[in-house]
């Protein structure tokens, strides 16, 4: 998945790490990308780490040669969300978000599918039997696609509400 034409869009932006580089950058690290070089196809980034620890926090500066665009933008994804409170979530809530923040129709969905779809047309073949079986099986078919669909819109939001939340937990007015 491509977010940006060329590299050039990603100079003094910040990125969410979506795969480990080792001795580099962790996944749910966010990255400023501070230069960048296009050498034909390939893409040199020349990025800062920073770690954030309870008495300071600690930069590093990297730099990363990927085979093209497209290897960068699976690497590292803009998140502005998670750039702006990145204080305010563990590694460990980073992480499950970049998991849930990937999933689509193709890796969650299809695999539910197709197991409940066996199942149904098992039993709706050889256990209802005839033109009600089909009709069961059809219909249980479609209610099992919606299901799924429906199940991976409403983590993904439930998801970021439950980061939502974490951020303004603090937020509020006190009347004295």
């Amino acid at each position: 998945m491509n977010y940006l034409l060329n590299i050039d869009e990603a100079i003094d932006r910040k990125f969410l790490v979506t795969k480990a580089m080792k001795g580099q950058a962790d996944i749910g690290t966010i990255i400023h990308v501070m230069d960048a070089e296009q050498q034909g196809q390939a893409v040199i980034v020349y990025y800062r780490v920073t770690r954030y620890n309870e008495k300071f926090h600690d930069y590093q500066d990297y730099t990363a040669k990927f085979e093209n665009l497209a290897a960068f933008c699976k690497w590292a994804q803009p998140d502005n969300f998670i750039a702006r409170n990145y204080e305010c979530f563990s590694i460990r809530d980073i992480q499950h978000y970049i998991k849930i923040k990937n999933r689509n129709f193709a890796s969650f969905c299809l695999p539910i599918i197709l197991v409940a779809a066996i199942i149904i047309w098992i039993v709706a073949l050889f256990v209802v039997k005839g033109v009600v079986g089909i009709v069961m099986g059809a219909v249980l078919t479609l209610v099992v696609i919606v299901g799924a669909f429906s199940l991976l819109k409403m983590q993904k939001k439930k998801e970021k509400m439950r980061l939502y939340r974490k951020v303004s937990a603090g937020w509020g007015v006190v009347f004295e």
